[in-house]
């Protein structure tokens, strides 16, 4: 079983896809509300879409919550639209986002103009990110910028390394190494990292990423963490808490 992970799957959910999933990954599968409630890590299927609870916390993906920051007048002024300057590249600008997770910057980018394929690799992150993308696309707001998300679900090295795709981007955001003070983390993000550890082959990620030859490539990082795989950028954006390392990859 992944993780000790258990699937839910309540009368009013998405049975099939609980079904399929617990199968996939190798879950128990129960229909039982007290045993979901009581279990340490549950990713749950029911009337409200897809949820990953545990330790008291629930997390929804919940594209929604974004919609003030891809309004017009909001959008420019975030860090990673500023870092990939979406208008240097063209009319119509594509983006690989390899490490998907959640996919909120997938979708700053994609209400900046950009055609986004987004890739996750684990199978739990993948189910709530599928669901919350199949939610926004009925939100009036977020429709027209999820019309341009594509997801694959699949290992990013892997796809990187077999893929005939040329991207004009390519954003990597593997998960942060852990912090000493588990106060700064978010609580919620805390349920992510019981499904994935830091990135542990930060060479081979970034050598997949640099060898497609994007016109760009964005690395997310901690303000003041250390450079992925030691490669230095070209340069750096810096906010609040995050930084974006730039590579041009096409000199």
């Amino acid at each position: 079983m992944k993780n000790g992970i258990l699937v839910y799957a309540a009368p009013d959910g998405d049975v099939e896809a609980a079904e399929e999933l617990a199968s996939r990954i190798g879950a128990e599968l129960t229909r039982d509300e007290n045993t979901a409630a009581s279990a340490g890590l549950c990713l749950r299927f029911d009337g409200k879409g897809a949820a990953l609870s545990g330790g008291g916390m629930e997390l929804y993906a919940d594209l929604t919550r974004m919609i003030p920051r891809i309004r017009r007048g909001n959008l420019n002024s975030e860090i990673l639209i500023r870092a990939a300057k979406p208008s240097s590249l063209g009319t119509s600008p594509t983006a690989l986002d390899a490490t998907a997770g959640l996919g909120e910057d997938s979708l700053l980018l994609a209400a900046a103009g950009f055609r986004v394929t987004l890739c996750e690799r684990d199978p739990v992150i993948a189910a709530l990110l599928k669901d919350s993308l199949r939610r926004a696309s009925d939100v009036p707001e977020l429709s027209d910028a999820v019309s341009r998300m594509r997801f694959v679900e699949c290992d990013s090295v892997s796809y990187m390394n077999g893929t005939s795709e040329r991207f004009d981007l390519i954003l990597l955001d593997p998960m942060f190494p852990e912090r000493k003070k588990s106060g700064l983390i978010k609580k919620k993000l805390q349920l992510i990292q019981m499904l994935e550890a830091p990135c542990d082959d930060e060479e081979e990620l970034f050598s997949a990423a640099y060898s497609l030859s994007p016109r760009k490539l964005l690395i997310k990082r901690p303000a003041k963490g250390p450079y992925l795989a030691g490669k230095k950028p070209d340069h750096s954006v810096t906010g609040g808490s995050v930084r974006y390392d730039c590579f041009r990859c096409d000199k």
